[in-house]
């Protein structure tokens, strides 16, 4: 490899870095159900606005039968021309996920709402289960800029039980406008 276009590499990503803003991620819309009210009640799911740019999510849960056998669906969706699918589609089992951490894209949620939820523990869930509070949003992974869907399905004993969709903005400003106004 010539050493040249190494160099122009590195002053370019040193550039990126330098110039470029942190992406903006903001959730829009939130919508949870309960399939199965039996054994999973949703008291509230929202979003709460504090600024244009910022919105927290609250989901309150009671399971009231204990799971030991959960699975969860994970689907990104990109809008384009409607919700196509993007980046991963897959279904792993949560309780093997709570004891060994084993499945990067469910990793990347997980270290997003582990400090801000009670679901930080082992198998099985039973009694109340939140989410509160939660806004600091930071991908680790590039996305183009766009309107996103993340759908979780959760699957108890082989049924689904309820849904947990998310929407998201996610706008990467590469090249920020200057904010002088003439």
């Amino acid at each position: 490899m010539d050493h040249r276009i190494a160099v122009f590499g590195g002053l370019l990503l040193v550039a990126f870095l330098v110039c470029s803003e942190a992406p903006i991620v903001k959730m829009t819309n939130v919508f949870c159900e309960s399939y199965n009210k039996s054994w999973v009640v949703i008291h509230y799911c929202r979003l709460k606005a504090y600024s244009r740019n910022k919105t927290s999510l609250h989901i309150n849960s009671t399971f009231i039968e204990p799971a030991n056998n959960i699975f969860l669906h994970l689907k990104m969706m990109l809008k384009a021309s409607g919700y196509k699918p993007f980046l991963f589609d897959y279904t792993f089992d949560g309780c093997e996920f709570m004891r060994k951490r084993n499945h990067p894209f469910s990793k990347i949620i997980w270290n997003l709402i582990k400090n801000v939820s009670t679901v930080n523990h082992t198998c099985p869930y039973v009694g109340l289960q939140v989410v509160s509070d939660f806004h600091r949003i930071e991908i680790p992974i590039s996305l183009p800029t766009g309107e996103y869907l993340l759908l979780m399905d959760w699957i108890f004993d082989g049924k689904p039980q309820y849904a947990t969709n998310v929407d998201f903005t996610f706008v990467e400003d590469l090249f920020p406008k200057s904010s002088t106004h003439g």
